[in-house]
């Protein structure tokens, strides 16, 4: 079994989707917003709400030029440095307590994405339930080792990573203590389309890994995390904003309140339809037998008389012989008198 606990909530296959909001810059460097992001994502539903930690100097360089640069045309982050943008996209170290407490307060759990050492000594002093690591530091094996020393689940997210990589990165994290362990299909566009998410990969990871599996999910909409889930993933993450509308760096390919909810309501239900494989009538519908179709007399009948496909038709409910013995009865004789709307039986029959 490679179920575990984060915090008071199972994850595995027997165990409902575990849904993360990922806050990420949606708050627009205002802790009201990111309080009010966190109240929205509770309600939603979500069970966890999730932060990236760093500072824009523990990520890059404040340089504007060459490859520190966005030049391309088709990114949402096109004219901005690396710098730049993660200056207005980090959420304050200050900021994490409280954002924490309003989850812990309203039945969330909290964690984060480190990006460096430095963001794991502040996580641990915050004694977060679990860390992420990011599609993008998926192949930091330091970092991955120093997350894994800490004992907790650790959430990783599988962007770009070749199988040899996520080798690589799974060895190091379970030799540095690493014991409950989520790999995360993620597709590393944003927004990413369904029809590049390849969620068949879910599945594979399992095999391949030992481990728990699930979605890291950058398309618009639920239809993906749905599909994820009913592929074996026990862990969804989706980008969650106030109102798209309001901006932030990644606001256009997260959800929205109400996306959310239904988020949540869905992949349950996937979960659940999951169920075994089965034949035959279930309990449930056990009452519904009733109106399948089955022999009737269909015309009084005088004893002696032979039943004909006039007098003997196969319709609803289901309180006569089968269908298929429809050929054995036809041309045989009535036992009795019979009246019309008896249902079929061999008794009835000479």
């Amino acid at each position: 079994m490679t179920s575990f606990k984060i915090g008071n909530r199972w994850i595995g296959p027997d165990a409902p989707p575990f849904i993360i909001a990922e806050m990420s810059g949606n708050h627009n460097q205002s802790l009201q917003v990111a309080l009010q992001i966190v109240d929205a994502a509770a309600k939603a539903g979500a069970h966890a709400l999730k932060l990236q930690t760093y500072t824009a100097e523990t990520m890059t360089l404040d340089l504007s030029e060459g490859e520190f640069f966005i030049k391309d045309p088709d990114s949402l982050w096109a004219g901005s440095s690396l710098y730049a943008l993660y200056e207005k996209a980090h959420t304050p170290w200050e900021w994490h307590a409280p954002i924490f407490a309003r989850a812990k307060e309203l039945g969330m759990l909290a964690f984060s994405t480190p990006f460096d050492e430095t963001a794991v000594d502040f996580l641990e002093s915050l004694d977060v339930p679990a860390y992420k690591i990011a599609s993008f530091e998926n192949t930091d094996l330091p970092l991955i080792r120093r997350v894994a020393a800490t004992g907790k689940p650790l959430i990783i997210s599988t962007g770009m990573a070749s199988l040899a990589e996520l080798d690589e990165t799974v060895r190091a994290a379970r030799e540095a203590g690493c014991k409950d362990l989520v790999l995360l299909k993620c597709t590393s566009t944003y927004p990413a389309t369904p029809a590049n998410s390849n969620v068949r990969t879910i599945p594979h990871l399992r095999e391949m890994f030992g481990c728990e599996v699930g979605l890291s999910d950058h398309s618009m909409g639920v239809g993906v995390s749905v599909a994820a889930v009913a592929m074996g993933a026990t862990v969804v993450e989706k980008h969650f904003t106030l109102d798209r509308s309001a901006g932030g760096v990644d606001a256009s390919f997260s959800l929205e309140p109400a996306e959310m909810a239904s988020l949540v309501i869905e992949t349950e239900r996937a979960w659940q339809s999951m169920g075994q494989v089965h034949y035959g009538v279930t309990e449930a519908e056990r009452k519904s037998v009733v109106y399948r179709r089955s022999l009737y007399v269909t015309q009084d009948m005088a004893a002696g008389e032979a039943f004909t496909a006039t007098n003997l038709r196969a319709i609803r409910p289901g309180l006569g012989l089968a269908p298929k013995h429809a050929e054995a009865v036809v041309g045989r004789r009535a036992r009795q008198a019979i009246k019309r709307g008896t249902p079929m039986d061999w008794s009835l029959v000479e």
